[in-house]
């Protein structure tokens, strides 16, 4: 898990050859998982204004549009009781007259404002739409951007499924939400200041009669509200822990299987997705409240306005005309606050995960102040560590007061028990992490002041667990240097001894892996590993249990490959199978955070130290 997490930080740097994991404290800080708390609603709406505002010329189009819409819309009753109104009783004779010029007349323009309305409405979803898909796709790509920049640090204090989840689901809910309510809203505000000008244009009595129900339909939707709220971010809070837990069970099938543990798997997650079931039950429980609620106030409020406008009819204050127009635009004017609250659930969904989205993009980038750019054509690749601490947690220093020189072109292992705190060197090095007192010099300079992208550029390196990627073999062996050619890539493929099973195959370099190169044995992705760091051709080389996943046969080639690849290079090895450091330069042991010993195998197995009970414990019975 943690080496997916620092392959995606650092894979803009194309000499960065694969991942690293912050050692044997990796896990405490994976139990640490961070929940963020939901934000201010206000400040939610404020930045997602700020990429809608990015179609400027979309939504302006689309407000006018809305204008245009709404001015049929608040035409259609005045029409209407144009029409009655042409239709009148004789009250001496009684019989019916119909003034047929103004009847075909207000049907004329009746028919026109509906075609004209209808069209409107299509121009609406399809700028609704677009301007939805384009919110989201800049949305979506800053996302991406900021992920591949954080800190490694947030990336293994947060799950993988989760920060997925904030990618597809919570965007895929703000997507939704601005196609199908930005143009609602607008019109909304229009309609419900149009309809009120209309009513006090028939009957100013009528027109506050018509607003009784208001306060009651906001209290409802207040209320209702705030229940409402807590579950729809509970669910997405639960959605992304659904995701993680998927993402765990997908990478990880295989050990599970092995241990047999798929039953407590399925319950774990049968737990979450019950969980995840009864808040989603609540919600929705809570959103469906809101229409029923709303559509008895309405009724209500028809009930009203019809019963005074008879009884204005009979008193001769209003015409039948004009009371029809009036309901009609009672309806309008309580119809906006009635879309509003039954378009709350979907807006508290993608509030929520604009939330959850925004939560990521405020978190500070991984801090870059190098200015000291690095040649990498005089760079000699001398390291120095000077009184390096440094912890993962404040309480558990992994590095106390560390010193290590490593010459140029010196080939340098590094070996100490597990959590001893050698990845973690490789980590602070890289700068995947920062030191918390010291300072690592490179030829001089601290690695502080040089920018990261052309330190990492500097370095290869090959780790125990290979990160490919679901694309070719070439393109996998390329990753160490894009613009290399086809014999260049061929050749790195010779030395690492790749070519003998990329000929095997049946598509050979063209064949396309599938994720993290699982139709590939873990000895084959270590090669392709190799190739990749053989062919960025890095100053600096660090190989953390680089051949441990390889069969002894095919050990013995990668080392005639990496004797090639070492000379004249700065090496870093980090190993745990001591037989493959034996013709190491310096062999410096870690304990405690510090170094204990340093020196070439004979002298210290010579000494009797930590390297020689090290030493003795892995080769115990075997001649020296």
């Amino acid at each position: 898990m943690a080496d997916l997490k620092q392959n995606t930080s650092t894979a803009p740097q194309s000499r960065v050859i694969g991942p690293g994991g912050p050692g044997g404290h990796r896990g405490n800080m994976n139990a640490r998982i961070m929940r963020e708390k939901p934000k201010n609603i206000k400040v939610t709406l404020s930045k997602l204004m700020k990429y809608i505002g990015r179609s400027k010329v979309l939504v302006l189009c689309l407000f006018v549009i809305v204008i245009a819409a709404t001015f049929l819309n608040l035409a259609g009753p005045e029409l209407q009781g144009q029409a009655i109104d042409s239709i009148s009783v004789d009250e001496i004779t009684g019989k019916l007259s119909v003034d047929f010029d103004a009847l075909i007349h207000s049907l004329t323009l009746m028919g026109v404002v509906y075609i004209l309305s209808a069209l409107t409405q299509l121009a609406q979803g399809i700028l609704s739409a677009r301007i939805s898909q384009t919110t989201v796709y800049s949305l979506r790509k800053d996302l991406f951007r900021k992920i591949s920049h954080l800190p490694i640090q947030y990336l293994d204090t947060h799950k993988h499924g989760d920060i997925m989840s904030r990618m597809t689901n919570d965007v895929d809910n703000v997507s939704h939400t601005i196609s199908a309510s930005i143009a609602s809203l607008i019109s909304s505000v229009l309609t419900l200041i149009g309809a009120l000008i209309m009513m006090l244009r028939k009957s100013w009595q009528m027109a506050l009669i018509s607003m009784i129900t208001i306060p009651l339909t906001i209290w409802v939707s207040s209320t209702l509200s705030k229940a409402m709220r807590k579950y729809f971010i509970r669910r997405q809070q639960l959605l992304g822990d659904l995701n993680g837990q998927i993402e765990e069970m997908v990478t990880g099938y295989k050990t599970v299987m092995a241990y047999g543990k798929e039953e407590m798997a399925c319950e774990r997650f049968a737990k979450t997705s019950e969980e995840f079931r009864k808040c989603g039950i609540r919600a929705n429980v809570w959103g469906g409240i809101m229409g029923p609620c709303n559509n008895i106030i309405n009724n209500l409020n028809y009930l009203i306005v019809a019963a005074f406008g008879g009884y204005f009819t009979i008193s001769g204050v209003i015409s039948v005309g004009d009371i029809q127009a009036i309901i009609q635009y009672s309806r309008q004017f309580s119809q906006p606050i009635n879309q509003i609250a039954n378009q709350y659930a979907e807006i508290l969904t993608a509030i929520a995960g604009a939330e959850r989205v925004f939560a990521i993009l405020d978190t500070p980038d991984e801090i870059d102040a190098g200015k000291q750019r690095l040649n990498e054509n005089i760079l000699r690749g001398h390291i120095e560590f000077k009184n390096i601490d440094f912890a993962y947690t404040p309480e558990k220093p992994v590095l106390k007061n560390l010193n290590l020189t490593v010459k140029p072109g010196q080939k340098v292992a590094i070996v100490g028990a597990t959590g001893s705190g050698k990845t973690t060197i490789v980590n602070l090095l890289t700068r995947f992490y920062d030191i918390d007192s010291g300072e690592i010099l490179l030829d001089g300079v601290n690695i502080n002041d040089i920018p990261k992208k052309d330190l990492r550029g500097a370095i290869g390196i090959v780790l125990q667990d290979t990160v490919l990627f679901s694309d070719t073999i070439a393109k996998n062996i390329r990753y160490g240097q894009i613009d290399a050619t086809d014999a260049e890539m061929q050749r790195a493929a010779e030395m690492s001894n790749s070519a003998a099973f990329i000929d095997r195959l049946p598509d050979g370099y063209e064949t396309v892996l599938t994720q993290s190169g699982s139709n590939l044995s873990q000895g084959q992705r270590q090669l392709l590993a190799i190739a990749r760091a053989i062919l960025a051709d890095p100053k600096i080389l660090i190989l953390d249990e680089a051949t441990s996943n390889v069969d002894t046969r095919t050990e013995m080639h990668i080392q005639q490959a990496m004797v090639a690849l070492m000379k004249n290079r700065t090496s870093l090895i980090i190993a745990h199978r001591l037989s493959t450091i034996r013709d190491a330069d310096v062999i410096v042991v870690i304990k405690n955070g510090q170094v204990a010993e340093a020196g070439d195998h004979d002298t210290l197995i010579a000494q009797k130290g930590e390297y020689y009970t090290l030493y003795q414990n892995q080769f115990s019975g075997f001649a020296i």
